[in-house]
This record gives structure tokens, sequence and C-alpha cells, in this order.
């Protein structure tokens, strides 16, 4: 008998208050992933230029290359099957399907980790 289990995926969430550290946490996080030899994917929303087109750049310069997204359900599309770990940077200038799209891609096995504003202003 050939029983396949699949990994289970999981949502993390870095929540907070502006200039309390949430890229660099998330940079952080990604880094040690790639340095697990994981296959990461980042992604953060094209509004977001504050810094850089083409990276996540945290206040302390910490910075790591991303992809832009218009919308979140761009992230069924844009991830790849046998990426194993998602950022995304500035959750929550996403629409309000991020969370459905989040949840989506932990149950396809995959580590979704998430930095974003804990409330909006």
């Amino acid at each position: 008998m050939d029983i396949t289990q699949s990994r289970p995926g999981w949502i993390e969430v870095i929540a907070g208050s502006m200039f309390s550290g949430k890229s660099e946490e998330l940079i952080r996080r990604l880094r040690r992933a790639q340095i697990a030899k994981r296959k990461v994917q980042i992604f953060k929303p094209k509004i977001d230029n504050r810094f850089s087109e083409d990276h996540i750049i945290s206040h302390s310069e910490m910075r790591i290359a991303s992809e832009n997204l218009e919308a979140s359900r761009n992230l069924l599309d844009r991830v790849a099957a046998e990426t194993e770990v998602v950022g995304i940077d500035e959750g929550q200038f996403f629409d309000a399907e991020l969370p459905g799209v989040c949840n989506a891609l932990a149950d396809q096995g995959k580590r979704v980790i998430v930095a974003g504003l804990d409330q909006d202003y």
C-alpha cells in the first residue's frame, strides 16, 4: 500500500504598528528559509514603491528581492508549485481576498508569512 501524506502548510502573521520592525522580521524569516535551501517566493503590493520597485526594504536597510502584485488573487497564479515558503509584505495594502488566498496556499502545503499593520488607518 502506497500512502502519500502531504505536508500541511501554515500561515504566520507578523503584525504591529508602523516602525515596529515587521519588514525586518519578515526578511529575517525568509533569509533563514533560503539558508535552509527552501524554495522561497516573495511578494509585495505594486502600490508599495516607497523604497524600491523590486525589493522589500526595512527601515534598517535590510533588503530582499520581491515581486510586485496588483491583487492578492494573482498570488495563486504566480506562486510556483515547487515553492515551499511564500513571503508577503505590506499585507494591509492588498484587497479583502488576501486571507482566503493565504488559506488556499497553506492548503497546498506552503508556509505563508504575511507582514502588515495590525489596524488600518
